[in-house]
Order: C-alpha cells, then sequence, then structure tokens
C-alpha cells in the first residue's frame, strides 16, 4: 500500500465497503459521542468520516488529536446506518473504522477555525493565510482560479495562438502607475523596473513576425489599493495580434470571455450581443466607464428645462461655461420616504443633496390650487377648454376619476408643473416614479452621479443581479486639457492609433479620438485594449502635442521607436484582468479573496513579512543609501 493513501477523501462509496483503505489529510472536526469518537478527515478533495470505539487498538491515540492535526488512518470501510447517510458529500454512505493512526504533522492552537463559517479580521487571516486557504470556500476559489486560467489558454490555442513569455527585469515605461525599481548591482547608479504590463514587448513581438501572441502575464504595480485592484501585482490574459482592425480583436476576445463566463457562471444569464458604447455617451448616460448595464437606468440633460427657471441654483449654475443639469430616472422610486433616503446617500458623497421629483396621482378636490378650482369644475362637466387649459398648465387629467398627476417635491415647486410635465416626459415616467438631479461641470459630479444611478437600481430592484452584462467602451478621447495650466497632455493610452491617422492630429486635440476600447461588466472593466499606433511620425506628432520633443521620446520608449522604422504590421492587441474576472465569477466583492498570496490594503505582506528593511551589506554592495523618513 502507498505509504500515505490509497484513496482520496473524496473517493470512498459504497462499492468500497469491506475494503481496507488508507487515508491522510487533517482533522476537519472531531466529534465524541459517548465512547464513540468521529472525525471528519478532510484533504484537497473532500471529506471522509472515520470513526473509532474502545476497541480500536489506536483508540488512546486518537483521543489526542485535535482540530487541524494532518493525519494518517488505515482502516475498514462500513456502511453507515440508513438515517445517519450524509447526501451532502459523496463519501456520505460510509464511514472508515480506524484500525491504525499516524500524526503527520501536529497542530499548535489555532489563530482562526478552518471549519466554520467564523469571520475573522483581514490582518488575522492574511497573516495564517496558510490556514485560511483550508477554509472550504478560499479552497474553491483557488480551483476556480486555476480551471478558469486553464480554461482561457485552451480557447487561445484554439483560436491559433501561441503562449510566449516576457522579461520580468526591465526598464521603467509608464503605464498610469508607479513603478517598482529594482537596483543593478552590475551597473551602480542604474536601475531595471518591474513590468507595468508587457506591452512594448508584445508590440515588438508583432514587430518579430510572430501573427498571434499571447500570455498569462504578471504585471507590477506601485498602486494604492482598491476593493477590485492589487496594490503590487495582477495577472491578466495578454494578446496581441497583426493585421487587424478593431473589429478583429473584438471578435477574438469575445469567444474566449463568453465561454468562460458560461463555463463558469453559475447559470447565470451571459450577454451574447456586446453593445459598443462611445467614451462620450457612457459618461453620460452611466457617470462611468465601466457601467453596470444590469441596470436600466440611463441618465439624461435636462438642462432646458431649468435655464431661466424658478429654481435659481440650477437657473444661475446653467449661466456659466460648460454647465449642464442631468438627471437621473428612478422608476417606481416615487415616494418622499425613498426621496430623502437618496438625498441621504448623495451628502454622504460630499454634495449637499440632490434634488428630486416625484409623481403621484391626487384628486382635484385635495390638491388643486385656489386659482384653478374654477377650471377644475368646468373639467367635470366636460368643458374640453377647461381641459385644454389644464394639460397647458401641465397636468395630465383622467376623465373617468377626474384625478391628475401631480410633480411633487421642493424643486417642482420652484419649476412649476409645466417644466416637470415636460421633464416626465422626457424621462418616460409615470406616476409612482422619481427623478434626481445633478447639475455642474461634468467632470465634477458624473462619479457621483454613476454611483447615484448604481444605488437606485439596487435600492428599487431594478438591476438584474442574474447576469453578466457586457459593452464595449470605444471612441477614448487621447488627450485633455488642464483647466489650471492650460497645458494639453494624454488622458488615456498614448500608444493607441488616432482615430484618422496623421491628419486628425492637425485639429484641436481635444478632438481626437483613439482606437482604444474597454471591456466592461457589471461596473468593473475587465479589458482594456487599442489598436497601435505602428508608425513613427505619427506617435512623434501624438508626443509633441502633448509637450514631448522628439528626443524625450527616443529615449523613454528608444526600442520601440526603432523597432517600428523596420517594416512594422499594423496591429493591436487587449489584455483581461484574470483577477477582476475570477472575483465576479466566484460573487466575491473583495479582489484578495481570489488571490492565493495577496497583500493587505498598505501593500505589505504579513505571512512573509514583506516589505522588509534590507542589511547594510545589501545596500553597500547595490551602492545605495536608505534616507529615515522624518516624522
Amino acid at each position: 500500500m502507498h505509504a500515505y493513501r490509497s484513496h482520496t477523501c473524496a473517493d470512498l462509496t459504497k462499492a468500497n465497503v469491506g475494503d481496507t483503505v488508507r487515508l491522510s489529510g487533517w482533522v476537519h472536526r472531531v466529534r465524541d459521542h459517548g465512547g464513540l469518537l468521529f472525525i471528519d478527515l478532510r484533504d484537497h478533495y473532500g471529506i471522509t468520516q472515520v470513526m473509532a470505539d474502545p476497541d480500536s487498538p489506536v483508540f488512546a491515540e486518537i483521543e489526542k488529536v485535535r482540530s487541524e492535526w494532518c493525519i494518517r488512518i488505515d482502516g475498514n470501510v462500513m456502511a453507515r446506518d440508513e438515517g445517519l447517510v450524509n447526501a451532502k458529500i459523496p463519501t456520505g454512505e460510509v464511514e472508515v473504522f480506524i484500525r491504525d493512526i499516524e500524526v503527520l504533522g501536529a497542530s499548535k492552537e489555532l489563530p482562526l477555525m478552518v471549519f466554520g463559517d467564523q469571520e475573522y479580521p483581514e490582518e488575522t487571516r492574511l497573516k495564517y493565510r496558510y490556514l485560511d486557504l483550508r477554509r472550504e470556500a478560499m479552497q474553491a476559489n483557488m480551483k476556480l482560479r486555476s480551471d478558469v486560467v486553464a480554461s482561457m489558454r485552451k480557447r487561445m490555442w484554439d483560436q491559433g495562438f501561441r503562449e510566449y513569455q516576457t522579461p520580468i527585469i526591465t526598464a521603467s515605461s509608464p503605464e498610469g502607475a508607479r513603478d517598482f525599481l529594482v537596483p543593478s548591482r552590475l551597473h551602480p547608479g542604474k536601475f531595471y523596473a518591474l513590468p507595468q504590463a508587457p506591452q512594448q514587448f508584445k508590440q515588438l513581438i508583432m514587430v518579430s513576425g510572430f501573427d498571434k501572441y499571447f500570455q498569462i502575464a504578471p504585471c507590477f504595480r506601485d498602486e494604492d489599493p482598491r476593493a477590485d485592484r492589487s496594490p503590487t501585482d495582477f495577472y491578466q490574459l495578454d494578446l496581441e495580434m497583426s493585421f487587424v482592425e478593431q473589429q478583429d480583436v473584438f471578435d477574438t476576445i469575445q469567444p474566449v470571455i463568453t465561454g468562460v463566463f458560461e463555463e463558469f457562471g453559475k447559470g447565470r444569464n451571459v450577454d451574447q450581443t456586446w453593445e459598443q458604447i462611445s467614451y462620450k455617451d457612457a459618461a453620460l448616460w452611466y457617470g462611468s466607464d465601466k457601467p453596470d448595464l444590469r441596470n436600466p437606468i440611463k441618465m439624461q440633460v435636462v438642462s432646458d428645462h431649468f435655464a431661466g427657471s424658478g429654481f435659481a441654483i440650477f437657473a444661475t449654475l446653467l449661466e456659466q461655461d460648460g454647465t449642464e443639469i442631468r438627471a437621473i430616472p428612478a422608476p417606481t422610486g416615487g415616494s418622499r420616504k425613498f426621496c430623502d433616503r437618496m438625498n441621504a446617500f448623495a451628502q454622504k458623497e460630499g454634495l449637499p443633496g440632490m434634488g428630486y421629483i416625484f409623481w403621484r396621482e391626487v384628486s382635484f378636490e385635495d390638491h388643486i390650487d385656489e386659482d384653478v378650482k374654477e377650471l377644475a369644475t368646468l373639467a367635470k362637466l366636460g368643458d374640453s377648454q377647461a381641459l385644454e387649459k389644464f394639460a397647458k398648465l401641465g397636468y395630465q387629467i383622467d376623465q373617468a376619476t377626474m384625478k391628475f398627476m401631480e410633480a411633487a417635491g421642493p424643486l417642482a415647486k420652484n419649476i412649476g408643473p409645466k417644466r416637470a410635465e415636460e421633464i416626465r416626459q422626457q424621462l418616460g415616467l409615470n406616476v409612482g416614479d422619481a427623478a434626481f438631479f445633478l447639475g455642474g461641470k461634468p467632470k465634477a459630479f458624473e462619479a457621483v452621479a454613476g454611483r447615484a444611478r448604481n444605488e437606485i437600481g439596487n435600492e428599487l430592484g431594478l438591476t438584474d443581479l442574474n447576469r453578466f452584462a457586457f459593452a464595449w467602451i470605444v471612441d477614448f478621447p487621447i488627450y485633455d486639457r488642464d483647466e489650471e495650466t492650460g497645458k494639453v497632455d494624454f488622458e488615456h493610452n498614448p500608444f493607441s492609433m488616432p482615430q484618422g491617422g496623421m491628419a486628425a492630429l492637425d485639429g484641436d486635440p481635444l478632438d481626437v479620438l483613439g482606437f482604444q476600447y474597454d471591456l466592461a461588466c457589471n461596473g468593473y472593466e475587465l479589458v482594456s485594449g487599442a489598436i497601435r499606433n505602428h508608425k513613427p511620425e505619427i506617435m512623434f506628432k501624438a508626443f509633441e502635442i502633448a509637450g514631448y520633443g522628439k528626443d524625450e521620446v527616443e529615449k523613454r520608449f528608444g526600442g520601440m521607436v526603432n523597432a517600428f522604422q523596420y517594416g512594422a504590421p499594423p496591429h493591436g492587441g487587449c489584455a483581461a484582468g484574470i483577477d477582476r474576472i475570477v472575483m465576479l465569477l466566484a460573487d466575491e466583492a473583495n479582489i484578495r479573496e481570489v488571490i492565493m498570496f495577496p497583500m493587505n490594503q498598505r501593500a505589505e505582506d504579513l505571512m512573509m513579512n514583506a516589505p522588509s528593511e534590507p542589511q547594510n551589506e545589501q545596500l553597500r554592495e547595490l551602492h545605495l543609501r536608505a534616507i529615515p523618513v522624518e516624522d
């Protein structure tokens, strides 16, 4: 028999009754039933119940074992009594009577329990990550991650891609975040960098004539942590293709992503048609370039209804250049209680509040103003002119019941029923609905408006939680102008090919769009990519507009610029964030739940004690000196 096991803890069934077996694993749980000892023995594959009574030759040794001891047992497989079958596990029809035991690794008192669903501080979980990873949910997440990567690899090979590895130690290259620098021992005073992405290398692979490249690539960025972003390193499915246009890249990556979400999405609906939304429209409709399209709410510009209105705050605001008022429709949100709750949400986001209107049905007798009561009386008698006058005032009347729709709330009172009715018709709302309003320069309030849209969709149950909703965000602007300095700089990827090529760079830089694209899913950016600027003359011109001279471009990106002068093919690609994809598939809100050994929020490895202070010998060898941080 094998030294440690004849079967895993998920193998045994009724067909094994009577067999002598050997199992190894961890003591998941011990139960003492008055002289009968039951142990749930766990390995990577599952759980088997093993047991002993005082007749067992090793009963005294079994009494000593505790949770998370690693043990080996020999024993006989027995059928459980019918009333004791555990249908929740594959081995639930049998148990093993222990004849022999060997303690392979005893355990100290546990800082966190593996059995059960107890919550522990993240500091404890990360310090003892090897214990945390033994827990059922974490085992499932890591297996899912491995399976997703394997599926991606297969799908890429099936499309004719080959996997190539790019360097981990390279030159510094700005990708929108800080580099991790690596000092050179052989070249004192000089530094390598860990790659933020294989961007330049994969483009050079295209120049080298390899038509289709992919890689499960590690990327390193010194970033501030978020729930959906690791502060140090992450993995992406990186790919590049030659002789392609934007749609070719879309057609290549879509079946890979769709297939993975169908395979591992637990039966949830996966969008088959992916809408293409311009960056400008995404900001307007959703307040984000990574919108959650499970939520059907679309924001709209309603500035015309407030210009010159009785609501002085918005009317005055609209007199300033570059300002507008946007509405967030809230179907079924038409109650003062809900509107007050959303107003409180806005205040938590740092705003003074959000204006709102909600629509309700009322009777003339209860709510009509004194100056139109006479009209109400005539309308009840069927006077057509009275009905027309009511309509002009902004009231929608049900002639059968003589009830009308009223716009309610402080904002509605300020702008009057006619303007409120025009807003309602533009937004397509009805009785029982509401709308919320934000104003100013769009860049100042878009993000908050986007979060409010998400909150409204979730609060009102409008968001379809059983769906993976995808959309390509396209037509990103290449440049932006700093309002304080007036300087034009890159807003997005500087290596994207401008739409229109060189001719596009002769006009207003703020009108230049790039062949750049992101894939949004359920409020997260999963994929980012571009058709690359492979022509040196266009690249030099693009950087010149942003204030970077030819010499600086050649110094910082010399390897790629030089290569493009030797017959570079048109090419493009993208990268899909593996950590975020697995996070969505695992229904986790924090990316650290799907990374085996993550850093904490402060970019610290509590288990390995990193970062740590170097030894003086190391610093001397690298010709470095650590400068103490002043308090």
